[in-house]
């Protein structure tokens, strides 16, 4: 059991920051957000949540720990999506921006299911074989496949915010905002067909990272004080690394194999 790549070791060094971020501010970190303000003993989950991300993110540098963390870690954000994701769906299926917010937490899955089967032990193999090894990489890449459509359909149904995102110095704003969407579609097709899978998963995971980097990044130090850009930002790393993770696991997935 060990920490199979540096994608894995980066977001691992990831969940400390947020947690530590989330212990120090008394507030969700940006991968759990939103969260409602009526939700009973919230403050109590802002310093479970915390707790986990700094667990999670340590346990994965130790090799000792790192089939527990990445366990606890998958189980956590499991939860999080049956609780706090699908029951907004069903109650507002028609408003993209809640689906929108469900993918960026199937991303976050896919990248700790795959943790979670690479580094699994005997016992998960023995008591929860169907979520760990080749078979739990399958699950993964099928999460984040489905996770991928509405990410790109919110780039289309938001067209208008979505191209105001997009640097003053790229002409043609409406077009990169209608292309990114169809790209993430178009990513989303190849991972769940298994055509070109490996190729598309990297290039949206690329596609992430360019976000956080031209978009972001430039936006945050223009507003620096902004909570709302942090988070933003904040998020779109996270997306990025947990796409990074997933694109990682078909490599991953030969190792297995031959092992």
């Amino acid at each position: 059991m060990r920490i199979a790549s540096a994608s894995h070791a980066v977001i691992a060094g990831t969940l400390i920051a947020l947690g530590i971020h989330s212990l120090f501010t008394g507030d969700f970190g940006a991968i759990w957000q939103p969260v409602p303000k009526d939700v009973p003993a919230r403050e109590t989950l802002i310093y479970l949540c915390a707790i986990v991300s700094v667990a999670s993110g340590a346990g994965l540098l130790w090799p000792r720990f790192t089939a527990l963390a990445a366990r606890v870690l998958l189980a956590y954000l499991l939860l999080w999506v049956m609780f706090f994701r699908v029951p907004v769906i069903f109650r507002t299926p028609a408003v993209e921006v809640v689906w929108e917010g469900s993918g960026e937490t199937a991303v976050l899955l896919a990248g700790a299911w795959v943790l979670y089967a690479g580094s699994s032990s005997d016992w998960d193999r023995k008591n929860l074989a169907f979520a760990t090894g080749n078979t739990g990489l399958r699950i993964a890449r099928t999460v984040y496949g489905l996770a991928l459509i509405p990410l790109g359909l919110a780039h289309l149904v938001y067209m208008k915010q979505t191209a105001a995102l997009v640097p003053d110095w790229l002409p043609g704003h409406p077009a990169w905002a209608a292309f990114t969407g169809c790209t993430y579609i178009a990513a989303a097709v190849a991972v769940l067909s298994g055509v070109s899978a490996r190729v598309a998963a990297a290039l949206a995971a690329l596609q992430m990272g360019i976000f956080t980097l031209l978009v972001w990044l430039p936006i945050l130090a223009t507003n620096p004080k902004d909570p709302f850009q942090w988070s933003e930002s904040v998020l779109s790393w996270s997306l990025t690394i947990a796409a990074w993770v997933v694109a990682d696991s078909y490599r991953i997935r030969a190792g297995l194999a031959a092992r």
